[in-house]
């Protein structure tokens, strides 16, 4: 049976007999239903097709400037220099795990020299952050037999879609707390003791997507012990280290956490946001294994997993990675980098909440300056969404969320002065 099932129809299928050029066969009907449009790029096509000069696109996680327009970090323009004018530079096609050398600097960013040295670290060059989770989906259904994953609620709106596709079950833990606009810590831990065995639960390692509320370090430990306890794989998200701090060692505290302390981890890595290389898609999935045999193992069932999907991944945004990573000064270079996209970030957190302030805005917007990362969970409901759209021009994704990066001296005051409209005098 056709995939398409019942959707699919045979209008008429005739084969000519007696004179082959007489008549064409009838073509083949296909009635199939549109796709759910992704409220992202809905929102982006919309501000797309706005006309007001004062539209202010806050839907779209890409790193903005202050003047509003892409960034290329100075560390990638000067790796890719280097790229341009070494005459060896080839364009053949990489190994099914990738460029060993992307690998190597993707653990050095988040695992401790002991667990690396212990070499139970397996890893496989993935299409971004995607690409990471859609291949350990597979193999952890496939192969280990997780049949079930948790993730927060909410959480980013392809991680449900990608575990769907790989046939595993889907459930959610409590994360965000309407309430305080904060973490529901007490029902994530309530949610984690009734979890089956042997189970999976999906973890962002920073800067939750989309809400910005992290854990402290004293409730990533208690989360660990009842993981521990539970017999849980771990598998974490990052898609932010060094991008919502500004410091890579803080932002990697929770992997480095679980991988010193709990077996059963896996890494899904993505360098779009932290390297600026959105559409190079370079990322990196990794399992940390219980010995080098398990390794070798795990190695080879990600390859084939990974040949018949997309074969091998790019080598351009690999490269870029490697050199930077493996050249102190352009390193040195990446990492003021991270300091300059988090800090403008956290001023446009903090000039947000003052300005409402300044209007005489009555609610509180602690949670704007107390979240983190790229996305801000603003608390505004589907109808303040949409005045906001329809009066101001102003776009967000229908939950709230907001890309503090969009923010800027420019827009910053239309802004507020908008989300103080919508607001003022009233409940949400």
């Amino acid at each position: 049976m056709c995939v398409l099932g019942s959707y699919l129809t045979l209008s008429a299928l005739v084969w000519p007999t007696s004179n082959p050029t007489s008549a064409a066969p009838a073509s083949i009907e296909f009635k199939v239903k549109v796709a759910p449009p992704d409220p992202i790029l809905v929102t982006a096509q919309l501000f797309n097709q706005d006309t007001d000069p004062k539209k202010v696109n806050l839907g779209i996680g890409a790193y903005r400037t202050e003047k509003g327009v892409p960034w290329v970090l100075p560390s990638i323009k000067a790796a890719e220099m280097i790229i341009a004018q070494d005459p060896k530079a080839i364009k053949e096609y990489l190994a099914i795990d990738g460029l060993p050398e992307l690998k190597k600097a993707a653990q050095e960013l988040v695992f401790s020299k002991a667990t690396l040295s212990s070499g139970r670290v397996a890893s496989c060059q993935a299409l971004s952050g995607t690409g990471a989770l859609r291949v350990a989906g597979e193999f952890l259904n496939c192969q280990l037999g997780v049949k079930k994953l948790y993730h927060s609620d909410p959480t980013w709106g392809n991680h449900t879609a990608i575990f769907n596709k790989c046939n595993m079950q889907v459930g959610t833990y409590p994360y965000y707390h309407e309430a305080t606009r904060g973490f529901d810590f007490d029902g994530m831990m309530a949610a984690i003791e009734k979890m089956e065995e042997g189970s999976m639960i999906l973890l962002h390692a920073v800067a939750h997507n989309p809400t910005g509320v992290d854990l402290t370090k004293g409730q990533w430990n208690e989360v660990l012990d009842v993981v521990k306890t539970k017999n849980l794989m771990a598998t974490f998200d990052s898609a932010y280290q060094g991008f919502a701090s500004g410091d890579l060692e803080e932002d990697s505290y929770s992997l480095k956490l679980f991988a010193e302390n709990h077996e059963n981890l896996v890494l899904f890595q993505s360098f779009a946001k932290n390297f600026g290389i959105y559409g190079e898609r370079a990322g990196c999935l990794s399992v940390v294994c219980g010995n080098e045999e398990e390794k070798s193992i795990v190695m080879s069932r990600l390859k084939q997993i990974a040949r018949p999907i997309y074969s091998n991944p790019p080598i351009h945004g690999a490269r870029i990675v490697d050199i930077i990573l493996s050249d102190p000064k352009l390193t040195a270079m990446w990492h003021q980098d991270l300091k300059d996209m988090s800090s403008r970030m956290k001023e446009m957190r903090e000039g947000l909440k003052a300005k409402l302030a300044s209007l005489g805005n009555e609610h509180s917007w602690e949670h704007v300056t107390s979240q983190i990362g790229m996305f801000a969970y603003t608390g505004l409901n589907t109808d303040m969404v949409n005045e906001l759209r329809e009066k101001y021009a102003v776009y967000m994704t229908m939950d709230g969320r907001i890309s503090i990066a969009g923010l800027n001296s420019g827009n910053l005051d239309y802004v507020a002065n908008a989300f103080h409209a919508v607001t003022h005098g009233k409940t949400f």
